[in-house]
């Protein structure tokens, strides 16, 4: 990536302090002219510590309380001067420039906004995220584990993604979308406290261009999947899941 072009990268946290030190050191590490931002949720443990230890230029921003994903997100907007901006998850490892890598596709195809790349569970093996628009078909087939070929449709599992693909549904765990594009969407709707909000930012950037997967590209995800071991979340991922099909349901008839 040419060095003239500015990158920011935005982490929020609450009590991360078992998995920070990792992800902040693979900005740090890897990635050049990045401004990398922490937007904390009022954490109790030592996360804050950690990030200042190993990332002493990182700006820090401390909000009073749990303000959600998508809202924490958004408090960066403000701050951003860069060209490209990564979201990544306080749970997201890399191990060279892959943010450079992603801004280098999106300096040659001006017509993509936003790009992810393959995503890996620690082990190598690829975590087959969703790429489709969301559709009660999908989400039960997934959750409740009820039919695998459906499951794998909303994937894309079974498809042969090895060139750079058009998709409907980028993951919140990590992706790189253009900063001016990220201001004029006003960042994640901050309704969505957790899940979803990554779809329905995917929804509105295709209003200015196309979004990208690039499995040449990858990082790895530890993907605790809270929904699926704690009621608490379980109960946000089924509210924003209403919330987002009540938001959608005008398109869903031509997303069955």
């Amino acid at each position: 990536m040419d060095s003239s072009c500015s990158v920011s990268a935005g982490i929020v946290t609450y009590n991360s302090c078992d998995k920070i030190g990792d992800a902040v050191l693979s900005v740090t590490k890897h990635t050049e002219n990045c401004t990398l931002y922490i937007s904390d949720n009022g954490s109790t443990d030592n996360t804050l510590g950690i990030v200042k230890e190993y990332a002493p230029d990182a700006v820090i921003l401390e909000n009073k309380e749990n303000l959600g994903f998508g809202a924490a997100h958004n408090k960066v907007i403000p701050l951003l001067n860069s060209r490209y901006h990564a979201v990544i998850n306080p749970d997201i490892i890399f191990d060279y420039d892959v943010i450079g890598e992603i801004c280098e596709y999106l300096d040659s195809h001006p017509e993509a906004v936003m790009a992810t790349p393959k995503i890996l569970n620690p082990d190598g093996t690829e975590q087959c995220l969703p790429k489709r628009m969301p559709t009660l078909k999908y989400l039960f087939a997934r959750r409740l584990h009820l039919s695998q070929k459906i499951a794998d449709e909303y994937t894309r599992a079974n498809e042969n993604l090895s060139e750079p693909t058009v998709i409907d549904f980028c993951t919140g765990c990590f992706f790189v979308i253009r900063t001016e594009v990220f201001k004029k969407l006003g960042g994640f709707d901050d309704r969505f406290f957790m899940y979803f909000e990554d779809t329905d930012l995917t929804q509105r950037a295709k209003e200015y261009g196309s979004v990208i997967f690039l499995p040449g590209s990858h990082v790895t995800h530890l993907w605790e999947k809270s929904s699926a071991k704690s009621l608490k979340y379980f109960m946000i991922h089924l509210k924003s899941t209403f919330r987002f099909f009540w938001k959608y349901r005008k398109k869903r008839g031509t997303n069955k």
